[in-house]
């Protein structure tokens, strides 16, 4: 990790480091997006008072689509209070965004608890209870120069879901236990390439419902198929693997009519997503934590359902999703 700038310094590098971003992304093949978001006023968030001309912001998020609408929402909010802002968002992959965070190149970003305590800090199962999820990752990722805001209802946690019209031919199945016992031809998995390598992935989820990878009486290699991310939700309602990999929040479970099987053993830990500070950057500003504390209420299951939703199933984009939410809930307000 990278040692820490002075704020003010900092301020002064922000157009070095968003060029040093820039070359980091493009040497790892990656571009940011669009910068594009709608022309928004002052809703509930307002211009923050005594703000400097020209105060600026990195946004960053990863490149799925509730991130991507996540990211849209932290750069209008940004916006509306004032900041000249760099999107940086639709990062392939968690790490390279945790990797700007840590870099002191992004100043902010939503993030998963369950990702952060497992994937970033190393533990190897997570805490059941959502709060002191929360409460642990917000503790030990301030060594990090970290600050975690308080999480939002919406917990995006990982499950498995199955085609309504295979439910019956699988013997009416409801829970992740009762895989175990079907027949290893039924045993059949569709994958994105994270969740199959990850250490709260595919391999630790089959040892605890007592299942081995790789074995011919547990779940063979060839009953596996990893597609990129977004394609397992289709792959699973062509019939192409019995079990696809979802997300809870994702809205295509909804449009391809898709029954969410119960984590009845409790594997998947909490995914709750809280606005994620460098924590410099919110000394300077430590207005933005009211800025973000107006947002996060507001992000349930459902609302993320729903504005996934728009986005993969209708088409819209990001930006735009994101901003007609905002106005409807009277955060922003049209120009």
């Amino acid at each position: 990790m990278a040692a820490p700038i002075k704020a003010g310094r900092r301020r002064l590098l922000a157009s070095a480091a968003t060029l040093a971003v820039a070359g980091m992304l493009a040497g790892c093949g990656l571009q940011p997006a669009a910068s594009y978001v709608p022309d928004a006023g002052p809703g509930t968030i307002q211009h923050i008072e005594g703000l400097p001309q020209g105060a600026k912001l990195t946004v960053t998020s990863k490149n799925f689509t509730e991130q991507l609408v996540l990211g849209k929402i932290a750069v209008l909010a940004a916006k509306a209070a004032g900041f000249k802002v760099t999107d940086l968002t639709n990062v392939p992959g968690s790490q390279p965004v945790r990797e700007l965070m840590l870099s002191h190149q992004a100043d902010f970003t939503w993030e998963y608890t369950g990702t952060a305590w497992i994937t970033y800090l190393g533990h190897s199962e997570g805490i059941p209870d959502k709060q002191k999820q929360w409460q642990a990752v917000h503790d030990a990722d301030l060594a990090n120069g970290l600050t975690w805001g308080k999480p939002a209802p919406l917990n995006n946690t990982y499950a498995f879901a199955v085609r309504r019209e295979a439910v019956e031919k699988l013997g009416g199945i409801s829970k992740l236990s009762q895989i175990a016992d079907l027949p290893v031809k039924q045993r059949t998995f569709c994958l994105e390439a994270e969740f199959n390598s990850r250490p709260d992935g595919f391999n630790p989820m089959l040892k605890a419902y007592g299942l081995k990878r790789g074995s011919p009486q547990g779940v063979p290699d060839g009953n596996i198929g990893i597609y990129d991310t977004g394609a397992v939700y289709s792959a699973t309602d062509n019939g192409d693997c019995n079990f696809g990999e979802v997300f809870t929040t994702d809205g295509r479970i909804k449009s391809l009519d898709l029954v969410v099987l119960e984590d009845d053993r409790k594997f998947f830990p909490a995914y709750n997503g809280a606005p994620v500070y460098d924590t410099e950057t919110l000394e300077e500003y430590p207005q933005l934590r009211d800025v973000f504390s107006q947002v996060s209420p507001l992000l349930t299951d459902d609302v993320m359902r729903e504005l996934n939703l728009r986005v993969d199933v209708k088409g819209e984009e990001p930006a735009d999703v994101a901003f007609d939410w905002m106005v409807s809930e009277g955060l922003i307000t049209k120009k």
